[in-house]
């Protein structure tokens, strides 16, 4: 509502409005250098183009935040077999939409759903569980989702806190590298041999424990995705989102 009444045309307005009224000024000086002085000018202009730039870098890095408000957050959610990645999907998606058995390796597709967690937009993935595999189909299954962890927003890394780490949940810790992500010790319920902690350490993003099964901790976690995407606060009454490409484009 706020972008239909004219929210982003206003800030651009005010923009246009003061570079226009400096352009006015110096083509005056210009055809009138008697009576309108420039001293002191050069400083004050200045000022004003920095002023000018720092409103225009506001609107650009919520261009980001306006994108996914538009066609939602792409989160993936990554893990090895039999982790609970489908569980979780199911449980965020309030019905079953994805196979859950004890058998590893039954996700082999990405499967997609799109949501809505306390006002943020998600296109959440599913993916097959990461792992070393001779399995043609479940290679590619693997392969896709490391491809679509690539180009995700957001990343939920889910792991099994009653198996200890290994050679799989190394590589998935390379991926999150530089990733927002969230780091998820699923199966709580049962005894667990992998730290909170230690999760921490080894991959520098939020930990939260949670079960899919008692479906705890999700409270949590749509408090953290907040925190990391709007600074713990949603506003989009007060804030200006630029949600077209064309414009972000004419602002770079």
């Amino acid at each position: 509502l706020s972008q239909l009444s004219g929210s982003v045309s206003e800030k651009i307005k005010e923009i246009r409005g003061t570079v226009l009224h400096e352009i006015a000024f110096i083509e005056s000086a210009l055809d009138d250098p008697e009576h309108i002085s420039l001293d002191g000018y050069p400083e004050k202009l200045s000022g004003i183009v920095s002023d000018v730039i720092k409103k225009i870098d506001k609107l650009l890095a919520n261009s980001d935040n306006g994108k996914m408000l538009k066609e939602g957050i792409s989160t993936v959610i990554v893990g090895k077999p039999n982790a609970g990645k489908s569980s979780l999907l199911n449980l965020l998606a309030g019905e079953e939409k994805a196979i859950v058995t004890d058998i590893a390796g039954t996700t082999r597709d990405v499967l997609e759903e799109n949501l809505v967690l306390k006002g943020i937009s998600l296109r959440i993935l599913d993916t097959a569980g990461i792992r070393k595999t001779a399995d043609t189909v479940e290679k590619i299954g693997v392969d896709r989702a490391l491809e679509h962890a690539k180009d995700a927003d957001l990343i939920l890394y889910v792991v099994d806190a009653s198996v200890p780490l290994d050679e799989n949940d190394a590589k998935i810790m390379e991926i999150l590298k530089g990733r927002k992500a969230i780091v998820l010790l699923n199966k709580s319920d049962l005894t667990a041999v992998i730290e909170k902690e230690e999760m921490e350490q080894k991959t520098g993003a939020p930990v939260i424990s949670i079960s899919a099964r008692e479906e705890t901790g999700m409270e949590e976690l749509e408090e953290q995705m907040k925190k990391m995407f709007f600074q713990g606060e949603i506003s989009f009454n007060d804030e200006v989102y630029i949600t077209n490409a064309r414009h972000k484009q004419a602002l770079l």
